[in-house]
């Protein structure tokens, strides 16, 4: 194998991810033929810690060296998405509930943004506070969503 299996190197970080209760937002493989830099974001239900992203990262690397030929070098980076990236997976929301998120909605003839605290998540719907009610919106409307960070 080398470093053109992208495809392989993906579904490696993927089912390792999933073995361990995460799951992969992105992967990113960069760099020169020489130098490959392998760049593998995971998150979950749960927070992902430091230590996650370091046994992650031995499981990893231990496949990856199995399947690697001769000169292939690489760097590997295990980490969860940082604070900015936009939330994908309904799985994501969980460990948000009780803070505040910017989402834009599809309401078929417009797309709405909104500020508002996640109460709870039922099956595929969210429950939100917003203009002090609740509402209940499908994960499947839910264009973006990104976590306001809040520092009190």
């Amino acid at each position: 194998m080398n470093f053109k299996d992208k495809n392989i190197i993906r579904q490696i970080a993927e089912t390792t991810a999933e073995d361990t209760g995460f799951f992969l937002i992105d992967f990113i493989l960069r760099g020169t033929p020489k130098k490959r830099v392998i760049e593998i974001f995971i998150d979950g239900k749960e927070n992902v810690s430091a230590t996650i992203c370091a046994s992650i990262s031995k499981k990893i690397s231990s496949k990856l060296d199995e399947l690697l030929i001769g000169n292939d070098d690489y760097k590997l980076v295990v980490s969860s998405p940082g604070t900015d990236t936009p939330l994908k997976y309904l799985e994501q929301y969980h460990k948000h509930i009780g803070r505040k998120l910017e989402i834009v909605v599809d309401n078929k003839t417009s797309k709405k943004k909104l500020t508002v605290k996640l109460l709870k998540i039922v099956n595929n719907d969210l429950y939100f506070e917003f203009n002090n009610s609740e509402q209940k919106i499908n994960f499947n409307k839910i264009i973006k969503a990104k976590v306001i960070l809040s520092f009190s």
